[in-house]
């Protein structure tokens, strides 16, 4: 059994966050943005914590659904919220986008890899779909911000996809060649942590790493796919 963190330990980490903030206030325009964000990231965690003990004790089908409606349309408006004024222009696609993969990456997971019995058993359920959504959600954003930087730039709608999907990529397969030999991933070093096996944890890694590539890349590839085919028959 992993041991239990008191809350007053975490404290040690404000000193490397107050020097990342340093930097953040002095060199960028929204300067309480860390700030903002590291509060609210605390705070969502402990909420999430005591309504994961509701969830986790009933395992009615409904609640799935809401999670799932929950993470989609949240997970939509964060992936827009670094365009601005084009935000509300591309919530359809990113939503569309972000839907379909997550729920189609989430399937092949919980039936086909974990041959799970019902859709919804929340202690796996949960933590799956948040991965799942979480990395939708990434690559879509960075997807999205590059495609109209390249489009700003003087590219073809068409050099701007290719582009934008290779920049989003980036990240996750910077991950597949650094894991092992740069850093043991968060999920791999919890099971470890928690007394697990290290050659059961690899498997479930190798699971997480593929389906969040996977998913990923199918969602900023829906995303760059529907943007572009919007803006050919505008042009």
């Amino acid at each position: 059994m992993a041991e239990v963190i008191p809350l007053t330990r975490l404290l040690y980490l404000v000193i490397p966050l107050a020097l990342c903030w340093g930097f953040y206030y002095r060199w960028c325009d929204k300067k309480w943005e860390l700030v903002i964000a590291t509060v609210r990231m605390v705070a969502q965690l402990l909420l999430i914590g005591y309504a994961l003990h509701f969830l986790f004790d009933n395992e009615a089908s409904w609640i799935g659904l809401i999670v799932l409606v929950v993470m989609s349309l949240a997970a939509s408006l964060i992936a827009v919220r670094p365009l601005e004024e084009r935000a509300r222009e591309v919530l359809r696609l990113t939503l569309v986008s972000v839907v379909v993969s997550s729920i189609f990456v989430l399937c092949i997971i919980l039936y086909a890899v974990l041959e799970l019995t019902t859709f919804y058993e929340p202690r796996t359920f949960i933590p799956i779909a948040g991965m799942i959504f979480s990395s939708a959600m990434n690559t879509v954003s960075l997807s999205a911000e590059r495609y109209f930087n390249e489009l700003k730039s003087g590219k073809s709608a068409t050099e701007a996809r290719a582009m934008a999907f290779k920049a989003s990529m980036i990240p996750k397969i910077n991950s597949f060649l650094a894991v092992g030999l740069v850093s043991l991933p968060g999920m791999m070093t919890g099971q470890i942590l928690s007394g697990t096996s290290p050659l059961i944890a690899v498997r479930y890694q190798i699971m997480v790493m593929l389906m969040l590539l996977g998913c990923g890349g199918l969602a900023a590839g829906i995303f760059l796919w529907m943007l572009h085919r919007r803006d050919s028959k505008e042009a």
